[in-house]
């Protein structure tokens, strides 16, 4: 099974009750990509800083408020990017669900 047949399904399933189509509501598939592509940047934003990479580059001295402050940060970083065309994943899982839909 492909990434893009999981995202489809995925998002197919918790976007929509039983016994709606998908391409009933075009705003509702643009708002569930959008929030997945977010919570990827998000993953990737929180996997730069594990790595050293992100605000704070050696870690030290970070404690547990500094650190819920800076999941906070990245998740409405990631959520504002994704919201004005981030990446471009969301615009992908927009085709593919509307293609997917059209069958």
């Amino acid at each position: 099974m492909s990434i893009g047949s999981v995202v489809v399904s995925t998002l197919t399933r918790t976007m929509h009750s039983p016994g709606t189509k998908p391409e009933d509501d075009p705003a509702k598939i643009r708002k569930s990509a959008t929030d997945f592509e977010a919570m990827l940047i998000d993953q990737m934003l929180r996997s730069a800083r594990e790595a050293g990479g992100g605000l704070i580059a050696d870690g030290s001295g970070e404690d547990q408020a500094n650190s819920s402050l800076i999941d906070l940060g990245e998740q409405q970083f990631a959520q504002a990017l994704a919201s004005s065309g981030g990446l471009g994943i969301a615009k992908m899982v927009v085709a593919g669900l509307i293609k997917h839909a059209d069958r």
